[in-house]
């Protein structure tokens, strides 16, 4: 007997789908090089089709790859269904870069990928293969939707068929065969019981609460201050730029990279946390920016959303956002190194004791109770411009990795554009280096690259003030 099934998406995996619309694409993405020579045929050339049926043998470890979107009837909640039309050669694709293949080639075809929307009515991801890339090296410029993954559960999904050892080949898995979706009454009865569950859950949560009263006051508490600040820092508005303005839907991308084992010097002399470190450096290359754009930076109110997982140890390789936010206004005005440093750190310990990010995650829960709900906070995070960018940490593996003996060289992180948003920040640390990457809007930000300079002078400059006052 076959049996069907299915996967409901959460109210915060629904806002991605909310709040994207053609100029706004919400995938995330990333760029990794790798080292040819593997994987190169004797009469040259990669040898693609060893790498099809590689990826191909490892889709059972992530199943939301082989699954698109559907809605529950009536209640037009998404959900996720097999798609029994997969095609893995739709989403796995096989391209070259003209000689000579360089890193500016490679940013050109990774912004012009990242300005293509995926297609709703397959599984939301694609990874382009990129062979002739200079050094004797290929790439693999991937991008799957938010609604699917956040950053750390999209790291661990991509690496999840990569190796630690060069020899490392795991087994293919075993064939697949697509579940046919579960009928409308099955979908609409199954909606309908977990939004009655909710209310009757916070009803239970609050009858056990009853026995232990101080500890839940002490949590009401806590989570009253939190979205209390969440309200202050979401309401209050983030000086307009010429970085929030209306966007358009193509993508111009960069990249630098900078010594993680240094970054983690640097704050633990100045006791902070890398996080800190790449977001004062990131406050001077901005103030930059804002400088060639003829604005005084001391008179801007500059603000970044930082995420925050939630996840804990057993979410590890698994789909969907369990994700909070923070908003840290960025130090502009401060032009001496150390201080800047110094004063990041305050305001970001400042922002982790406020609780806002509690207050986040309890307004997600709220989220659940109704797609009218949803709808509504999401519409008005959308038009609130709280904030003037999103900048994301993502921490990944210390140890090289490894596809069918190449070995995965750099990588560097995509984050998607909100509306109004034309620049976005991503960093992920890999194999001793942290990897910066910048998407932006291809006619707002047309000198990216400076930034992404500036971004490098900027670390050097603090790093030779640490340790000189060292």
């Amino acid at each position: 007997m076959t049996v069907s099934g299915y996967e409901r998406l959460s109210a915060l995996d629904s806002s991605f789908l909310e709040i994207e619309d053609n100029n706004a694409h919400m995938h995330i993405g990333s760029v990794g090089i790798y080292d040819a020579a593997p994987l190169t045929r004797p009469e040259g050339g990669l040898d693609f089709e060893r790498i099809r049926a590689f990826f191909e043998g490892q889709m059972h470890k992530v199943p939301r790859f082989r699954q698109k979107l559907a809605v529950v009837p009536r209640l037009e909640h998404p959900i996720w269904v097999d798609d029994d039309t997969f095609n893995i050669r739709y989403h796995l694709r096989h391209t070259a870069l003209p000689a000579p293949g360089s890193s500016r080639m490679l940013k050109r075809l990774a912004g012009r990928i990242m300005s293509q929307q995926l297609d709703r009515g397959k599984p939301l991801w694609e990874n382009w293969v990129v062979e002739g890339v200079e050094g004797d090296r290929f790439a693999v410029i991937g991008k799957i939707h938010h609604c699917v993954a956040d950053g750390i559960s999209g790291t661990d999904l991509a690496t999840a068929a990569l190796g630690v050892n060069r020899d490392d080949t795991p087994e293919p898995g075993p064939p697949w065969k697509p579940r046919p979706p579960p009928s409308q009454t099955r979908l609409l009865v199954d909606e309908l019981s977990h939004r009655v569950d909710i209310p009757l859950g916070v009803l239970r949560a609050g009858l056990r609460a009853l026995s232990e009263p101080s500890a839940a006051l002490k949590s009401l508490a806590e989570t009253a201050r939190g979205l209390v600040q969440v309200g202050v820092a979401g309401l209050g508005k983030a000086s307009v730029t010429p970085l929030n303005e209306p966007i358009g839907p193509h993508r111009r991308f960069d990249w630098n990279r900078i010594d993680l084992a240094r970054a983690k010097a640097i704050g633990k002399r100045m006791d902070a946390k890398v996080n800190d470190v790449v977001l004062s450096v990131l406050a001077a290359a901005i103030r930059e920016l804002m400088e060639r754009r003829d604005l005084k930076p001391e008179d801007l109110d500059f603000r970044v959303m930082v995420p925050v997982s939630l996840r804990t140890g057993d979410e590890n390789q698994t789909t969907g956002n369990r994700i909070s936010n923070m908003i840290v206004p960025l130090p502009l005005a401060e032009v001496d190194p150390l201080e800047r440093l110094l004063r990041v750190n305050r305001i970001s310990r400042k922002c982790k004791a406020s609780g806002q990010s509690l207050g986040m995650e309890t307004l997600t829960g709220v989220m659940e109770i109704s797609d009218t709900l949803t709808h509504l906070l999401t519409g008005i995070a959308a038009r609130s411009q709280a904030v003037n960018l999103v900048v994301t940490n993502v921490p990944g593996p210390p140890i090289p990795l490894y596809l069918l003996g190449a070995q995965l060289i750099d990588i560097y992180p995509v984050v998607p554009l909100a509306k109004n948003q034309a620049l976005g920040v991503a960093t992920f640390s890999y194999n001793g280096s942290l990897y910066w990457g910048f998407n932006s809007d291809w006619d707002r930000v047309p000198d990216l690259h400076d930034l992404a300079l500036a971004v490098g002078t900027h670390f050097e400059a603090l790093a030779k003030a640490v340790e000189e006052r060292a």
